[in-house]
């Protein structure tokens, strides 16, 4: 198990982010990994080819992502045990998986919706959402951009910082890679359309597995979270998470989306479009169906105080390893 090497990818990632200079520099690991699934997915998903064949094709592009995320990572991590004593090595290898965690850019991300609709109205919030869901934005209300943007906490909080930890710690740098570009090939790729039902059918299926234990556990930090934080409801918290996160068209989603509607006492997931078809799924949560930025300012700090119950349990467990 990488516990030190997780615990410290959290702490970097915490404190100093992804530098702005480096990204303008270098780029990204995310983006390096689209770069690539962009490159397969013009050569290869074509609409001559036969469902079958491009159903295989996308499979490949699976296979080659996770090769060259797997060999990239381990060539990373033995290249700095090799070369640098022990303190350094985790230092360098924890700051490469730090760029797979996504504490701090989302807290930002979805702390600038609540800014631009407290400051500046409904179209700065509907274009600050807009940057982070993937429905249509045009038409919501406070209430709905306020949903969107708790919606997309709660769900990046299992798929951007809980997964990674998970493949962090079970698997070190490779794993973290390789559950990353599984996660962004779905993000891509992984949609029920014309274009990508057959392409993306490998890494929808892969991202539904690998995020499996990822969404029961952050749903867990969730509850737990809201049992610190006054005007939060653990018992709804729970009660929504037993009842309503089986319902959700994502088998993962649901799961952080109730714990965290059920502890606020708002109700998510529900009727929405994207790309100008509607949505009708079901509500998450039995709350008011009004939302507002204080919500969300309210759901931030449960989040906040959920990494923070994570990040004191992978210090337990790093020192618990460190002493054996």
């Amino acid at each position: 198990m990488f516990a030190e090497l997780a615990f410290a990818a959290l702490a970097i990632e915490a404190v100093f982010g992804f530098p702005d200079t480096l990204y303008r520099r270098v780029g990204h690991p995310v983006g390096w990994i689209g770069a690539l699934i962009t490159r397969c997915e013009c050569a290869w998903n074509r609409h001559e080819f036969s469902f079958g064949r491009r159903r295989l094709l996308g499979l490949a592009t699976l296979l080659l992502l996770l090769a060259v995320s797997g060999i990239s990572g381990t060539c990373v991590y033995l290249l700095a045990q090799h070369f640098l004593p022990g303190l350094a090595s985790t230092l360098v290898s924890g700051a490469a998986a730090s760029t797979l965690l996504a504490q701090r850019s989302l807290d930002a991300h979805v702390r600038a919706v609540a800014d631009a609709l407290e400051r500046k109205g409904i179209e700065a919030g509907r274009q600050a959402v807009s940057t982070i869901v993937g429905r249509d934005t045009e038409s919501l209300d406070e209430a709905g951009v306020s949903r969107a943007a708790i919606e997309s906490l709660a769900e990046n909080f299992s798929d951007g910082v809980v997964a990674p930890l998970i493949w962090l710690l079970i698997a070190g740098l490779p794993g973290a890679l390789c559950y990353k570009a599984i996660n962004t090939a779905d993000s891509m790729i992984g949609y029920k359309t014309d274009r990508y039902l057959a392409f993306g059918w490998a890494s929808a299926r892969a991202d539904d597995l690998v995020n499996l234990p990822a969404s029961r556990l952050s749903a867990f930090w969730l509850v737990a979270a809201s049992m610190t934080l006054p005007g939060l409801s653990p018992r709804g918290a729970i009660t929504s998470v037993w009842r309503d996160a089986a319902k959700h068209h994502s088998p993962n989603a649901g799961w952080p989306e109730a714990a965290m509607a059920g502890a606020l006492g708002v109700s998510l997931a529900g009727p929405r479009a994207y790309d100008g078809t509607m949505l009708d799924d079901h509500w998450i949560g039995d709350g008011r169906e009004t939302a507002s930025a204080a919500d969300i300012r309210t759901a931030l700090k449960q989040y906040r105080i959920a990494c923070a119950i994570q990040f004191a349990c992978v210090a337990g467990l790093a020192a618990a390893m460190a002493a054996l």
